[in-house]
């Protein structure tokens, strides 16, 4: 796991010396996700950029790495990521006359593109199994490409420029560069107050991702998106019987793939069923004790009260996987006082470069601090993100209410009271220049059309027609989302969380069976839970689903309040022309639980998120 960046001007020699300091510039940008190495490469007209977190080959897997064509540099590559098939894929590329250097995967990767993908490099991203993110050069063809993970587990953004383009894991790396301007305006606020993904508006005018599952081809005759996969209708015809080994089968030969690293490994557990299944598989395959962490806040079990939300604290259901699959378990336990810390918020900020709407500033700073803590112990983790959305796990899934709105199902339920479009909060006349009414449904329009027609005897069904639509969603545009908080929380103290459950197989496979399947025992993530069902604890494997926990200390919500009374009385305040400063001291006036807790903490979240993130970037508002 790694952090890239690189610069292509076909109209200067990047060699020159001020170029040189703008890549190191935007090269050191990505120190917190390589802090075990870094390397920069140039070549006329491009110039790669690259600072590395060692996991696999510590010593030989040094980036940027070139493979030579006929005594000269054929191929650069900077990658970031891990692909979990490379044996495979090293002996297929031996037998066909290549030679390597290293054990690493990166050569790998590099000797496939040189195999395969010099026609089009699709060919041989197809092969790859993993969560990646790179960029390769090729010097003859005077040809870069972008290529990014079927799911987006791995970050990638490009800037086009008059002359090329710019790229890197992150926003920051790309703004580090002169030629990129750090303007945001309406379309740009508009994504970030849509809790959605959309890689085409990464916030910053001209800044774009490069799609999950896509190519990006930079040349001299411009820019081209090329997808390389997408889900598609499999007409599915196994029973249900049948579905659940094909799943356990997955499972356990991508937890077996996953395992592998040369560094210490661990897994995250919540005692939740993703989590603890991984966990199971994880001591199940591994030739080590398996080291689990969970995340506890001060006094949270102990003085629990469950909501419509959160029915169970976490910790003694964690205790009783750890117990029974025999894990080294530690408790990361998480004072409110952590959480309000001005430096450490500060740092998750920077680290997530956009104040993402509906995150939760209290989970995006616990996330910081849980892999802080465990980035003591172990440099790879196992985490079950994304279950939920491969296997239909939110109560979004089973709420008729919810299923049948005309809009982005999370924004139809748990999101609309922690939207601050709809709150009153924004400036009246802001809100109506933004029309967010408008933006989401036409974003919604422009998704509903991308998913496959369902075929076979379910396509009769329209409930069956609907849930296709919802799980495409969930997938396509709400992972995403949870994907880059994962990847920004964890990389910003160099920690590389790998997420099973995103393997493009067991995703393509779930995602074509039927939902009668999905809830063929009338319970949420039916096949997992069947398909796990051995390996824990009943009081586990029968557990009702209970999201990340969130402190219940009201003492946290009163800092965010004073914190806001704060800015609303700074005149240099970036946000606060953006505000109806009336509606927001009015509900800043109100008792504590008034409103509905949860929403209206999100909304004081956003608020100052925005404000410290247009200060800390410098942003220019073009509204």
């Amino acid at each position: 796991m790694c952090g890239i960046c690189g610069w292509v001007d076909y109209e200067r020699d990047l060699a020159d010396p001020a170029a040189r300091r703008e890549l190191a510039d935007m090269t050191a940008t990505m120190a917190c996700r390589g802090p075990d190495d870094e390397g920069t490469w140039v070549d006329g007209p491009a110039a790669l950029g690259h600072r590395r977190l060692a996991i696999i080959d510590l010593p030989g897997g040094r980036q940027p790495m070139t493979v030579r064509d006929e005594g000269r540099t054929g191929l650069a590559l900077v990658y970031s990521g891990e692909t979990y098939n490379f044996r495979e894929l090293r002996e297929r590329l031996a037998s066909a006359g290549h030679r390597f250097e290293t054990s690493s995967d990166t050569e790998v990767v590099l000797c496939a593109h040189q195999e395969w993908g010099r026609d089009d490099p699709r060919n041989a991203v197809r092969e790859l199994n993993g969560m990646f993110a790179y960029a390769i050069w090729d010097s003859q063809a005077r040809e870069l490409v972008l290529v990014r993970d079927r799911l987006g587990v791995k970050p990638l953004y490009y800037y086009p420029t008059a002359h090329g383009v710019l790229f890197g894991s992150e926003p920051k790396a790309v703004l580090a560069n002169a030629l990129a301007e750090r303007v945001v305006d309406a379309d740009g606020l508009r994504r970030v107050l849509t809790w959605s993904a959309d890689a085409g508006n990464a916030v910053f005018r001209g800044l774009r991702e490069v799609p999950p599952g896509h190519v990006v081809r930079v040349s001299r005759e411009g820019i081209r998106e090329l997808r390389y996969w997408q889900l598609e209708d499999t007409g599915h015809t196994d029973d249900v019987p049948s579905t659940v080994r094909h799943v356990r089968e997955l499972l356990e030969d991508t937890a077996q793939r996953q395992l592998v690293a040369d560094v210490p490994l661990c897994t995250l557990l919540s005692g939740g069923l993703d989590s603890s299944a991984l966990t199971a598989l994880a001591a199940r395959h591994s030739t080590e004790q398996v080291r689990s962490f969970a995340v506890e806040f001060a006094g949270y079990t102990e003085n629990f009260v469950a909501d419509e939300v959160r029915p169970t604290p976490d910790t003694p259901y964690a205790h009783a996987v750890a117990e029974f699959v025999g894990t080294h378990h530690s408790d990361i336990t998480l004072a409110n006082e952590a959480l309000m810390d001005p430096a450490v918020r500060a740092a998750v900020l920077h680290a997530r470069d956009l104040p993402v709407v509906g995150s939760g500033g209290d989970m995006d700073t616990s996330l910081y601090l849980l892999f802080q803590a465990v980035r003591q112990e172990s440099t790879v983790a196992l985490s079950g993100e994304s279950a939920d959305e491969v296997f239909g796990g939110y109560r979004d899934f089973s709420d008729a209410d919810t299923v049948a709105a005309d809009t982005f199902p999370w924004l139809a339920g748990r999101m609309l009271n922690h939207d601050m479009t709809r709150s009153g909060l924004l400036d009246q006349s802001l809100a109506k220049q933004l029309d967010m009414h408008s933006y989401i449904n036409d974003k919604y329009r422009t998704a509903l059309a991308a998913v496959p027609a369902l075929t076979g005897p379910a396509a009769a069904d329209p409930h069956e027609r609907r849930m296709r639509e919802v799980c495409h969603l969930f997938l396509t545009h709400f992972l995403p989302v949870l994907l880059d908080r994962k990847d920004r929380m964890s990389m910003a103290v160099g920690l590389e969380v790998r997420v099973p459950f995103c393997d493009h197989r067991l995703v393509e496979y779930v995602f074509g069976t039927p939902w009668s399947h999905k809830r063929f025992d009338g319970r949420e993530k039916s096949l997992l839970r069947a398909a796990a069902a051995d390996l824990l604890p009943e009081s586990v494997a029968q557990r009702v689903k209970s999201p990340y926990p969130s402190p219940q200390d009201a003492g946290y919500e009163r800092w965010l309040r004073a914190q806001l009374s704060v800015l609303l009385d700074r005149p240099d305040s970036p946000v606060a022309p953006l505000l109806d400063r009336d509606a927001l001291r009015e509900q800043l006036a109100e008792p504590i639980g008034h409103r509905s807790g949860l929403g209206a903490r999100f909304q004081l979240e956003q608020i100052l998120n925005l404000d410290a993130w247009c200060t800390d970037y410098g942003v220019a508002l073009d509204l």
